[in-house]
This record gives C-alpha cells, structure tokens and sequence, in this order.
C-alpha cells in the first residue's frame, strides 16, 4: 500500500485522526478524500477509497460486506429562519415533532418522517441548498448538528429536534482487512501506538 485513502462525507471532520496517524505512520502517507454523502459506499466499491467516515444508515451487506466501526452520534436540529416560531423554542430541549406537523420539510429525512401538512413537491437538492431555502421562509430542514455548522447561515436558526441521533461510522469492504486499517481503527478509537488490539 502505498498511501492509506479515507473518504469522508460532509460534517465529518477527521483531521485530529489524520494528525495522530501521521505522527505513527510518516512512511505511509494518508490522503484525506472529501465525498458526498450518496457517493460514500461507491468509493468502496470502486477502490477509490480504503476506509469510509460515513453516516449510517449504509448498507453492509451489498455489494460486499463491509466492515463498521460506529464512532459517535450525532445530533439532528432543525434549521429554520430566523422568523420563524422554533427561533423562540428553548435551545437544550429538543423540540417535539408535533410542533412541526404544519411545516414544509424542505428535503426529505433519511427516517421518513414528514410533517402532517401536504408538503410541497421541493426538487432534489443539497444540504446548503435546502438550508439556503429554509432561510426565505419557505420551510424548514432537519440536518445532523455538524452538516448545520458546517453551511452555517446569519439568517437561520438551530434548534435540537425529537428525533433518533445519526451515527457516524467507519467503514471498509471486509475483504479488505488489514493490518492497516486496524490501525486505523485503533487511531480513531483513541488507542495509544503501543496498545494492542
């Protein structure tokens, strides 16, 4: 191998482990490859990357059986503008879904709930994009905490929401299992270099 390639997806910010593996691996360079979310299980598969930081839900079973290492969860909030009613919602309670049945959702969530209103046919877009929306006004978005930070706007607001957390994980086909990717493993769980497995 002669560089070790981690994909990760947007939020996802793996510079401390990529800090600590160059200082336990300076003759195995690491390239970092920043992917799009949808694109994350196709970098496997297609060899682009040797290890994934992704969201879960993916599927680990097809096209081949992937490794998962699940590494943190991670908050949803609705990001709404800065008019709107949840700007006034209590900033560590999470907001209750029923408060948002009368709401548009600007882009789908990946659990499948929806508001109760009849909901408009949005077309498909980003992330920024569908925050760019929910800051006119025109309704409301339910990201991961980290994907609100990352496109970050003056003119929208944050607010923690009932729902289940997503979790991130690492992820690598199983064929190809290395002592590499364990200690890569290793790094991202926090183990010292001479700890073992």
């Amino acid at each position: 191998m002669e560089e070790l390639r981690v994909a990760f997806v947007p939020g996802v910010t793996p510079d401390k482990w990529a800090r600590v593996w160059r200082e336990r691996h300076p003759r195995l360079p690491l390239r970092l490859l920043p992917v799009e979310e949808e694109a994350g299980r196709g970098v496997l598969d297609d060899g682009t990357a040797d290890l994934l930081l992704g969201r879960l839900p993916i599927d680990l079973e097809a096209p081949a059986p992937l490794h998962c290492v699940r590494l943190y969860d991670e908050q949803p909030v609705v990001v709404a503008g800065r008019e709107h009613f949840v700007a006034a919602a209590d900033t560590d309670a999470p907001l209750d879904l029923a408060e948002l049945a009368g709401e548009q959702l600007v882009l789908p969530h990946p659990s499948g709930w929806t508001p109760d209103a009849e909901q408009l046919p949005f077309p498909p877009m980003t992330v920024k994009d569908a925050i760019e929306v929910a800051a006119s006004g025109s309704g409301v978005v339910i990201v991961p905490m980290s994907l609100a930070r990352l496109h970050h706007r003056k003119d929208v607001v944050t607010r923690p929401v009932d729902l289940p957390p997503t979790t991130v994980a690492l992820l690598w086909l199983r064929d190809a299992d290395s002592p590499v990717h364990q200690d890569f493993v290793g790094v991202v769980r926090g183990r010292r270099a001479s700890s073992s497995r």
